[in-house]
């Protein structure tokens, strides 16, 4: 027992010297971290395989231990029962080494050898500390152990770490479940579970190395500057864990538990089915077809509209198209939208295109109150509103003045009057009127003359009128 103790101790002495000036070791704000600087490394290695379509099927395969090639990197990331039981022998010696002495280590895979006594041996060089060492596995042929999933205890597959800085990195993206983490510690492990909102907009800042079963840490910062993280598995190269291991409350340590794309155009896969019960929104001001009372009736839905897809049938009167059914997130009421899944389709315009006029995820417009976006939606301009917030709703407005005192007007000509729209020096509304186009304002009448010029001045492609 004394001597279980001791080890711990020195454990954790280890510890707090193994981090200061590793590249892979990213923390959360507020916890000191060192900078990220992607690494190109033996470990983008072709596959020879049908190059499938997916984010995550592209760019992040699986490699069991029998498809490993000399040269693939990863690091020494210990769990704590892992400290009292050594995974590697220094290969000079035979003596087993601490894995709390290799803790960050990283280790080159060299291929594997059978020894004279009937041991596998699995072979590594050290970069950290020019080393070879050696996994012994525990039983049975190479052959045998590399067709399951054990691996070997301890590493981190550092491809994926690599893979998803290039990849990655400043990318917005939107949180598909709730619960995260933040880092405590800079020399250690420690961290608390957090919650935050799903379909938060994100941006990556920083990616480095998590655990072995989920290798590649992911730090995130929403609009206010917080900054959260998730341990994620990518290509689950050596996790150590089966694929159905992967579901309830683990599903969240796969990239797509946790986050999905968003961006100007979204990438659209050849799999439609698999947009069914996503939830998306609108990028721009759009016609859907809802039905009232019986009939059926077209309604111009305004852009950051979010629903969620109940179901997609083919069109047969119109081949490459497919019929959406969209339930709206917060009224429940269904629309119906007809799209195409490719850019290609006959006739079709961009934007009939699924990838352009949809994002993943409620977007920006779910940023703001209740109130707010049934005003946006209404086409309406209230107080309270933000200038971004009355784009949303109004489009662009034809003239801006700023007042010597910092407050600003936005103008709107409509058929008979000009929408006036005032802000203070902070961009929030105070009042918004309509003014007849007699008014004798300099504003007033620059709009009149861009009303009565035949000028028709739309925000983001739809009418004021």
């Amino acid at each position: 027992m004394k001597r279980m103790i001791l080890l711990a101790g020195m454990t954790v002495a280890m510890l707090t010297a193994t981090a200061q000036d590793n590249p892979y070791i990213v923390k959360t704000k507020n916890v000191k971290k060192t900078a990220v600087k992607p690494k190109i490394t033996a470990t983008d290695v072709s596959s020879q395989d049908a190059e499938p379509k997916d984010f995550m099927g592209k760019n992040f395969r699986y490699y069991s231990m029998c498809d490993w090639k000399e040269g693939m990197r990863f690091m020494v990331v210990p769990e704590k029962y892992d400290l009292l039981v050594g995974t590697f022998h220094d290969a000079n010696t035979g003596k087993e080494a601490s894995s709390a002495r290799l803790r960050h280590h990283i280790m080159v895979y060299k291929g594997h050898e059978s020894m004279s006594n009937g041991r596998e041996h699995v072979n590594f060089y050290c970069e950290t500390d020019n080393k070879n060492y050696y996994y012994e596995l525990p039983s049975g042929t190479f052959d045998d152990y590399c067709y399951g999933k054990l691996g070997v205890p301890t590493l981190a597959y550092l491809g994926d770490v690599d893979k998803a800085r290039e990849l990655l990195m400043d990318q917005p993206l939107i949180t598909r479940t709730q619960f995260f983490r933040i880092d405590t510690e800079y020399d250690g492990d420690g961290y608390q579970e957090v919650k935050y909102p799903k379909n938060r907009l994100v941006t990556v800042k920083a990616i480095g190395v998590g655990t072995r079963a989920f290798p590649v840490k992911i730090i995130v910062e929403d609009e206010n500057g917080e900054q959260f993280y998730q341990n994620v598995a990518m290509s689950k190269t050596n996790s150590g864990m089966r694929d159905d291991e992967f579901d309830v409350d683990n599903a969240k340590y796969l990239f797509e538990g946790s986050f999905e794309f968003t961006g100007a155009e979204m990438a659209v896969s050849t799999d439609i089915k698999s947009y069914v019960s996503k939830t998306v929104h609108t990028k721009f001001a759009t016609s859907m077809s809802s039905k009232g009372a019986g009939k059926a009736r077209d309604i111009k839905v305004p852009r950051f509209t979010g629903f969620i897809i109940d179901e997609i049938q083919g069109d047969k009167n119109n081949p490459g198209y497919y019929t959406l059914t969209l339930r709206e997130t917060e009224t429940r009421r269904v629309y119906y939208k007809d799209v195409t899944f490719t850019e290609d389709v006959p006739n079709a315009t961009r934007e009939d295109y699924f990838g352009y006029l949809f994002g993943l995820g409620e977007g920006m417009g779910r940023n703001t109150t209740l109130e707010t976006r049934t005003a946006i939606r209404e086409g309406r301009v209230i107080q309270g509103m933000t200038m971004e917030e009355v784009e949303m709703a109004v489009g662009e407005s034809a003239t801006k003045m700023t007042n010597s005192n910092g407050t600003t007007e936005w103008m709107y000509p409509r058929s008979n009057s000009i929408l006036v729209v005032q802000f203070n020096s902070d961009g929030i509304v105070t009042k918004a009127g309509a003014r007849a186009l007699g008014t004798s304002t300099t504003s007033g009448r620059r709009a009149a003359e861009q009303r009565n010029s035949g000028r028709r001045l739309r925000g983001n492609g739809t009418p004021l009128e």
